[in-house]
């Protein structure tokens, strides 16, 4: 009897065919859905057998299906529409690349280009193109070098100037980042060995001069981007190590965040490491620049040549979407056009108070209003640091986390934080082309 039911399980191609499947067909890959739909139909059919149930009806199974759709849907790379309040946030792909920029890059990335072709010659050329001369003119350098990430460009440095030789790193600046790497650890890892000097809260000049030998490579100073050190605490700026150091000795700056000119608390600009004596700074593209995800090392032009014929620049090299979009970027920043961070700091609270009534817009007041707020620029810049916002914060009684999780189901979703048991979208971050958006997933969550 229990295999003369399974005759009644839909068939994989009729599930294939619902409206709603075929949607994330396109976004999924049909492959990818078939394979869902076989695991949804041989669960029935597994349960069915064990006779813990009938054969739902097509509409039951086709449920389970959407919702399994739903769930691997949420893995693939979509648009969310941050509220957090943090600008350059890391886990939301760091700060948005301008449109103008990204429709520039477009046709380069959409057609064949010089990316190693020189126009001049006709002959191979070397895959630098402008960007060199561009980004020494916005930080004041000799020369620059792009590799893939700001890791790889401190990697890439230390396996050309200290392999095997020895590199002082304050206590104080031995730092983690992102997924879980340490500072001494990719230190190790190219094959340089490490000097510890100062304590967590104090390093001193004569720290320095007492680790210096015949075996330094250099020192290198690294930017602490997502944490602060307060109260009895101090150590030598980039100028006095610059002073200090022996002519053998490399000063290299691990700048991280990007800050070029904007004025941000606690940042020491690229320019102002190289003004102080820095042999070579390196720092992220994608962070206060507001390009792509790239490292980016200027400094001593004999220096970079020789970080450039490195063979793991082979390795490092990025490709020409990198290129394209960071290439056009730099120019709009000479031009001067600000950052995106920059643009999001000087806000004025009237225009987030607008933009604050547009979302609201048709919303009972009681369950939802603008309240003070705060700001963070985030991507390891300026950790210590907040800024006045304003924010719309939902004051139904249900839970935050549950409101959240709405949110976060929305198409595009909306990612907010909790604050005082409150839930908040912070209306700096959010972009001005999503306020219809907000508006119309709060209407259908809060009821009007």
């Amino acid at each position: 009897m229990k295999k003369h039911q399974l005759a009644a399980l839909p068939q994989i191609e009729t599930l294939l065919q619902d409206p709603g499947v075929e949607k994330y067909i396109e976004n999924l890959g049909r492959p990818v859905v078939a394979e869902l739909a076989r695991s949804v139909v041989d669960g029935v059919r597994r349960s069915v057998l064990k006779g813990d149930s009938e054969v739902p009806p097509f509409s039951e199974v086709l449920e389970r299906l959407l919702a399994e759709c739903g769930v691997i849907g949420k893995e693939k790379l979509q648009k969310v529409i941050n509220a957090t309040g943090i600008i350059i946030h890391t886990n939301m792909g760091r700060a948005p690349i301008l449109r103008e920029v990204w429709r520039e890059a477009e046709e380069i990335n959409c057609s064949y280009s010089n990316l190693e072709f020189d126009l001049k010659t006709g002959k191979r050329g070397k895959r630098k193109g402008l960007i060199p001369l561009l980004v020494s003119r916005l930080v004041g350098s000799e020369d620059a070098l792009i590799v893939n990430n700001n890791a790889a460009a401190v990697f890439l440095i230390l396996q050309t100037f200290a392999r095997d030789r020895e590199v002082i790193v304050n206590r104080g600046e031995q730092v983690q980042i992102g997924g879980g790497f340490r500072i001494p650890e990719i230190l190790q890892q190219s094959g340089a060995r490490l000097v510890e000097i100062g304590t967590t809260n104090i390093s001193t000049r004569e720290d320095y001069l007492s680790a210096f030998s015949d075996e330094t490579a250099m020192i290198l100073s690294v930017h602490r981007s997502n944490f602060a050190i307060r109260g009895f605490t101090d150590s030598p700026t980039v100028r006095e190590l610059a002073r200090i150091r022996p002519d053998t000795v490399l000063l290299c700056v691990d700048q991280g965040s990007g800050v070029i000119d904007e004025a941000l608390p606690g940042e020491i600009s690229v320019r102002t490491h190289l003004h102080d004596g820095a042999d070579l700074v390196c720092f992220s593209g994608d962070k206060v620049l507001g390009g792509p995800q790239a490292g980016i090392i200027v400094g001593r032009k004999v220096l970079i040549a020789k970080l450039e014929r490195h063979p793991l620049m082979r390795v490092f090299r990025p490709g020409k979407a990198v290129y394209s979009l960071l290439e056009a970027g730099l120019v709009r920043r000479l031009n001067g056009q600000n950052s995106m961070v920059a643009e999001t700091l000087v806000l004025s609270m009237r225009e987030l108070k607008s933009r604050g009534r547009k979302i609201l817009q048709g919303i009972d007041r009681s369950k939802a209003s603008v309240v003070e707020s705060t700001l963070t620029s985030g991507g390891g810049s300026a950790p210590d640091e907040s800024f006045p916002s304003l924010s719309v914060q939902i004051n139904i009684g249900r839970k935050a986390d549950t409101i959240l999780r709405a949110l976060r189901n929305a198409d595009p979703p909306i990612i907010g934080i909790i604050s005082e048991d409150r839930v908040q979208l912070n209306l700096a971050t959010i972009q001005p082309e999503d306020i219809p958006r907000i508006r119309a997933e709060l209407q259908n969550l809060l009821g009007g």
